[in-house]
């Protein structure tokens, strides 16, 4: 006799699952019946034993973040559950449904769609009625179990397809067993089909019995389930990333000039990242890389000058140094002509002021004179015109030239005016670039308003460290960088990848409005002096060139002009 609490629960299962008991109320009454015997006992441990196993697929199940991988554990738990020779998970996608993963013990057989599956089953025919011909549209049309015990003696169904199979494969489809996946909202999302369940002790092909049937509904219940979580996970995902590429995209939109910055700098990254994770010596031979690293670098990449969208156009695009709603160089260009012509006039009055006074100028002072005055003009707004555009250095010697300038006036409706303004002529002495050191604040305000962004998300764990990458792309080596002022122990790996992606696209980038986008050698040559200088980490940047990167990018995005070693 078995212990009490041992039979309770033997029979509480048994009573649950086996319909032909349900008439047994009373536990203890059930327990005292005499057809509780061996048999009985060994069919109430077997279903214990599902139980147990159905715990297991359940756990297995959610702890599984990949779409078929868990598609697999599905299939392949309920073709041990029920002792089914094979079975197929279907998936419906819109007015159709399609196979997603087979499986067939017998034939030794395995796939996906992934691997060129395709079978589809209509879910309506071509008048738009649905269609019952086919189980698993049936099943799916009608919302219910499907349970066939000989697909050849089945009336009202269309197995001519299954017949084809099995004589192509010297096989037998005999019994069915067809359940819906529902998820939260109850729609139908997929179908468990199984086929052909083996006696365990004959091992001949027998129907599905209710027990199996009722196992294999409670684990298309869970399945459905972890499913409908993996596919709002998905759906979540797909909706961030999709702002994030709305963001990125309204970048753009601001910025045409430097429009291809936020693509390419995240692809560069990776592609350093990767080199340091390919590294298997010195500095570098502990960092390592998983899939959910390489997402997070890439979200961080996408990210990293979103406070862009907070800079004014105007200093954003600003291309030239005179630039602000407009290039001023026109204005300038227009007082040198009016120079230009006020000296034209002024020689022409001198001449008929000498013919009414009969003393004739000479020709050639006249000309030389003029000449002289119109090529001094034309050479020095060429010369403004050179500093205007921000591409070389503006030495002293070119400074105090502008600065000469200063000196000459002209004419405007009788007022005399500075042919060069305080503020152009601020504008003209930059050193470097077309933008003031005002201008250039609020440029690199941009990596502030960034952290300032990204620190006011509720990131998920394994994004908590978006900010931090995207917001170091501007530090350096020495602590010399912004907005911190980190130096290179204080930053990860990663944001140090960033700030060497972020430069050399810069000085490669063929697309901004004040210079042309050097050539590879020129890069590279600047990027090792900045190296030298302490500007980015040594260790990346030898990794950056001993893993070929700077060819990989340039391949992909540099001109050929550009690609000269």
């Amino acid at each position: 006799m078995l212990p009490l609490s041992e039979v309770e629960s033997y029979c509480y299962f048994y009573i649950v699952l086996n319909p032909n008991m349900n008439q047994f109320t009373d536990l203890q009454a059930a327990i005292d019946r005499p057809e509780i015997d061996h048999q009985h006992y060994l069919e109430v441990k077997h279903i214990v034993s599902q139980f147990e196993k159905l715990t297991d697929i359940g756990v297995a199940l959610s702890s599984e973040h990949n779409t078929i991988q868990l598609l697999e554990k599905i299939l392949v738990g309920a073709i041990s559950l029920t002792n089914a020779d094979g079975g197929t998970i279907y998936m419906v996608r819109d007015d159709r449904i399609e196979a997603e993963i087979l499986h067939n013990t017998s034939l030794k057989s395995h796939a996906t769609s992934k691997d060129g599956v395709k079978i589809m089953v209509p879910l309506f025919g071509e008048d738009g009625t649905p269609n019952l011909k086919n189980v698993v549209s049936y099943s799916y049309h009608k919302d219910i179990t499907l349970n066939i015990e000989d697909a050849y003696n089945a009336e009202g169904f269309d197995f001519r397809g299954t017949k084809m199979f099995d004589e192509k494969n010297h096989y037998r489809s005999t019994s069915f067993l067809t359940v819906p996946l529902k998820n939260h909202q109850y729609e139908t999302v997929g179908m468990l089909q199984l086929i052909n369940a083996i006696d365990s002790e004959t091992q001949k092909v027998i129907p599905f019995d209710a027990i199996a049937q009722r196992f294999c509904e409670s684990l298309a219940s869970q399945a459905a389930t972890v499913l409908t979580r993996q596919q709002l996970i998905i759906d979540l995902e797909q909706m961030f990333e999709s702002m994030i590429m709305l963001i990125a995209k309204a970048l753009d939109e601001k910025s045409p000039y430097n429009g291809g910055h936020c693509r390419r700098v995240p692809e560069l990254t990776t592609m350093i990242a990767e080199a340091a994770h390919e590294t298997k010596e010195g500095y570098l031979k502990d960092f390592t890389l998983t899939d959910a690293d390489r997402y997070e670098l890439r979200i961080a990449g996408l990210l990293h000058d979103c406070g862009k969208i907070t800079t004014p156009e105007a200093v954003v695009d600003k291309a030239t140094k005179l630039e602000t709603i407009f290039d001023r160089i026109h204005l300038l260009e227009t007082r040198f002509e009016v120079l230009k012509r006020d000296a034209k006039i002024a020689m022409l009055k001198r001449e008929i002021e000498a013919l009414k006074t009969g003393n004739e100028l000479p020709a050639a002072i006249s000309e030389y004179g003029l000449k002289s005055n119109l090529d001094f003009l034309t050479e020095e707004f060429n010369f403004i015109k050179t500093c205007n555009t921000g591409g070389e250095f503006m030495s002293d010697d070119k400074v105090r030239r502008l600065k000469s300038l200063e000196e000459i006036t002209w004419q405007l409706n009788g007022e005399t005016l500075p042919l060069l303004s305080g503020n152009e002529l601020y504008n003209l002495c930059i050193a470097r670039g077309t933008l003031t050191e005002a201008e250039r604040k609020i440029i690199n305000n941009h990596v502030s308003v960034t952290i300032s962004m990204l620190s006011a998300i509720k990131w998920p764990k394994h994004l908590l460290r978006v900010t931090e990458y995207a917001g170091g792309h501007h530090e350096r080596m020495d602590g010399k960088g912004y907005p911190k002022g980190l130096t290179r122990e204080e930053m990860p790996i990663q944001a140090r990848a960033m700030a060497i992606a972020d430069v050399f696209e810069a000085l490669t980038a063929s697309d901004r409005p004040y210079k042309q986008g050097k050539k590879l050698s020129e890069a590279l040559f600047i990027l090792g002096k900045m190296k030298e200088e302490g500007h980015i980490d040594p260790d990346l940047y030898d990794a950056f060139i001993a893993h070929d990167i700077p060819r990989k990018y340039a391949e992909k995005f540099l001109t050929s002009e550009q690609v000269d070693i």
